[in-house]
């Protein structure tokens, strides 16, 4: 089955170029049936295999308060006042998760970008440290689980205090963001066979989960 059709990417592509209360207002029905409504169901769909990836995480089908990023901007510190987001997103975080900021996996549909990523984005301090005395405390259970892994996301340009900016896992040490990707095309994104491949992707980061999730002192 495919949860996705072309017509989520030309609804967002136009979003871009009309990116305007009075024409999302005008096509909200669209917005609904194009886009909400199939990632609704991917969503509700991806529930029971996540399950035998890892119990302790979450899919929510909910229109609201669910797995699925609302397509509304937060514009309060913004410069950028365009008040809709121009891709459809959704994170299925751990289930004592409160925020985007908690470990999970994450599925982004843009036009010419689609990608699938696990791990923990922008954690505060205290939690940057965790897992960093974790990456120090077992440096080849890290190598193990992170090898292979396409590692992004922001970095510091110094040693984090407390760090020794000789230490050789220091470009690891460095970063703020602990995430991994994995890309596809739009055309995969719309293939029957596109639930499958977001599953096996978080699979393959499985271990990789599991030492964070661990590291910040939560059960996988």
């Amino acid at each position: 089955m495919a949860h996705f059709q072309p017509e989520l990417f030309s609804f967002l592509a136009e979003l871009k170029e009309n990116n305007s209360k009075e024409w999302f207002h005008a096509n909200k029905d669209r917005y609904r049936c194009e886009v909400q409504e199939p990632l609704l169901g991917f969503i509700s769909a991806f529930a029971q295999p996540l399950s035998t990836v890892s119990a302790n995480f979450v899919a929510d089908p909910r229109p609201n308060g669910g797995s699925m990023f609302r397509i509304y901007r937060d514009v309060r510190f913004s410069r950028d006042k365009s008040p809709y987001k121009v891709h459809a997103a959704a994170q299925f975080r751990h289930r004592e998760g409160r925020d985007v900021h908690a470990p999970g996996f994450y599925l982004h549909l843009e036009p010419g970008s689609v990608f699938m990523g696990s791990g923990l984005w922008h954690p505060d301090g205290s939690t940057l440290d965790a897992i960093r005395s974790a990456v120090v405390d077992d440096p080849e259970r890290w190598r193990q689980v992170s090898t292979g892994l396409d590692l992004g996301g922001e970095s510091l340009k110094r040693a984090p205090r407390g760090v020794d900016p000789d230490h050789p896992l220091i470009d690891d040490l460095k970063r703020k963001d602990f995430v991994c990707f994995s890309n596809a095309s739009q055309a995969a994104a719309c293939a029957p066979g596109f639930l499958d491949s977001f599953v096996a992707s978080c699979r393959a980061a499985s271990p990789f989960m599991k030492f964070l999730t661990e590291a910040v002192g939560l059960e996988y």
